[in-house]
């Protein structure tokens, strides 16, 4: 079957950097590690409890200045705030953060503010708040406008809700929207993730990211299937669904850009495309990932830890890796692979020599063959068909 554990989440926080260039601009990804409650399939950093808030808010505001100069010369282009829930912020706490960002970073033109969102947090009354702040777009977490799904995720909302919140922030003048689904989920039929992706042209929203249920070890949903207290995901129902939304997404005029982000024209987001361009980025909060171009770097992924060395000790959490001609190429070609203008075979000769570039162009003959690669303008692009198979086919071209 299809290797499907590559459509997981791939947040700013952990998404891979393409090769150093000489770009200078960068973006800032601030990591708030905070939920209502625990979906049952997540695997990412946070914390249900708010007792910490105002300490990790502080923590926050002290790692932005400690890393000032981080990336000395960029330009910040774009600012996304992710979790964890950044909608358990108010608007004074993201104003508050924001005005930091502005005091002690370079900020010119910026391009895009992302604010994570869930449904039930969208409320007329907290988006005429935001409508104070730099915030441009939202990304909702609606995963699903069935109850159904979302009460197997355990979600915060239901599908009245997510409904709602889009129309809503609408109203209230954002219509730079983005939503994430979820398929593969049990008890999806393929008609009701059809109507599903029905929604988004109904609704009008121009982005929209989506993934196959995966089942992470140390997931309440790992430790629910493992004991038969749930049904287990079909990877055979998340491959049919995702062949269902190429379909889906071509007839409604949406590109398929990256293997899990789908746009209008002129509506890919922009933090997250430069990550795959190799954009530099700073990570602020437990667990947020950096990349300055020479090296990456991971803060510790515990919200008390955190917030005693930040606050307390004056110090910055992290481990750093220095990335090696090798791991430079293999994270060009895993993350160029996942979107539409490929992997650009120029650009492999001039940063890393011909013979890497000889011994990929080998490797894709029989990807080629199957037709699940092709090769345009000096580009490896995967068909709709590779798609399928992204994570491996990459695999086996790395060096």
């Amino acid at each position: 079957m299809p290797n499907q554990i590559f459509y997981k989440y791939i947040l700013p926080s952990v998404a891979c950097s393409f090769a150093a260039n000489d770009t200078k601009v960068a973006g800032i990804y601030l990591h708030i590690p905070f939920c209502k409650q625990a979906c049952t399939y997540c695997n990412f950093h946070f914390s249900t409890s708010l007792q910490m808030k105002d300490d990790m808010i502080a923590a926050i505001l002290r790692e932005l200045e400690v890393r000032r100069d981080y990336l000395p010369e960029q330009t910040i282009e774009t600012i996304y705030f992710g979790g964890g829930t950044p909608s358990v912020l108010s608007a004074d706490e993201i104003k508050q953060i924001t005005e930091q960002i502005y005091k002690l970073y370079k900020v010119e033109s910026l391009k895009e503010f992302t604010l994570e969102a869930n449904p039930d947090d969208l409320t007329a009354q907290y988006l005429k708040e935001l409508r104070d702040t730099a915030i441009s777009r939202f990304s909702i977490g609606v995963q699903s406008f069935r109850d159904e799904d979302l009460q197997y995720m355990n979600r915060a909302h239901n599908a009245q809700q997510a409904d709602r919140a889009i129309k809503t922030a609408q109203d209230a003048g954002f219509s730079n929207l983005t939503i994430d689904l979820i398929y593969g989920t049990p008890g999806l039929t393929d008609a009701d993730w059809k109507c599903n992706l029905g929604m988004i042209k109904t609704l009008g929203i121009p982005h929209f990211s989506s993934y196959a249920l995966t089942v992470e070890e140390g997931t309440l949903l790992h430790h629910n299937i493992k004991r038969n207290k749930t049904t287990p995901v079909d990877p055979a129902q998340a491959a049919s669904q995702f062949e269902i939304l190429m379909a889906a997404a071509a007839d409604m005029g949406y590109d398929h850009y990256e293997i899990s982000n789908l746009a209008l024209p002129g509506h890919h987001a922009v933090h997250n495309t430069n990550y795959w361009m190799g954009v530099p980025y700073i990570g602020i909060g437990p667990s947020a990932h950096s990349y300055n171009l020479q090296s990456r770097s991971w803060n510790i992924a515990n919200n008390a830890l955190y917030i005693k060395s930040m606050l307390t000790e004056n110090t910055i959490p992290l481990e750093t890796e220095t990335l090696t001609t090798e791991q430079q190429l293999n994270e060009y070609l895993m993350t160029s692979l996942r979107t539409m203008w490929g992997c650009d075979m120029s650009k492999i000769t001039a940063t890393w020599g011909t013979d890497y570039s000889k011994q990929i162009l080998h490797d894709a003959e029989r990807f080629a063959e199957r037709g699940q690669l092709l090769l345009k303008d000096n580009k490896l692009i995967l068909t709709d068909a590779g798609k399928l198979f992204a994570d491996s086919i990459a695999g086996e071209l790395f060096v």
